[in-house]
């Protein structure tokens, strides 16, 4: 399920993202005929898995495995997502980034109305660091 139409700019630190999927009668997160707000994190997740793809090196198979472990400081400014007329702008910039983790601050805003915001942990390559436990 991809959410996202196209890259707008990205660069080592942040990426920029457009959607109209939110308006999509069959977007597979629409629940009981809306697409509440808080779907707006699964927008700013997919962005940073993009921005991870992006940064692999270019010799790599890929980029590594992420999860998102958690997702803090989140304000939704608004109820739904489905009723908004514009595309999304998701944007996802990182604050903090180390072997295993990253920390970004993310947001989702539409015709320059910011509509949510918050900070998302990833953990990558989990199986890593749970190995030894095998």
């Amino acid at each position: 399920m991809c959410l996202l139409d196209y890259v707008e700019a990205w660069d080592e630190q942040r990426i920029q993202c457009y959607a109209s999927s939110h308006r999509a009668a069959d977007n597979p997160l629409r629940a009981n005929g809306r697409l509440g707000a808080a779907c707006g994190i699964e927008y700013a997740a997919q962005a940073m898995a993009v921005h991870g793809a992006l940064l692999a090196p270019p010799n790599s198979t890929g980029a590594k495995v992420g999860y998102l472990v958690s997702v803090r400081g989140t304000q939704l400014h608004v109820s739904r997502l489905d009723d908004i007329a514009a595309d999304l702008l998701v944007e996802a910039t990182c604050i903090t980034r180390s072997e295993n983790n990253i920390l970004y601050q993310f947001s989702v805003s539409a015709a320059g109305v910011l509509l949510l915001e918050g900070r998302a942990a990833v953990v990558l390559n989990a199986e890593a660091l749970t190995s030894h436990l095998t």
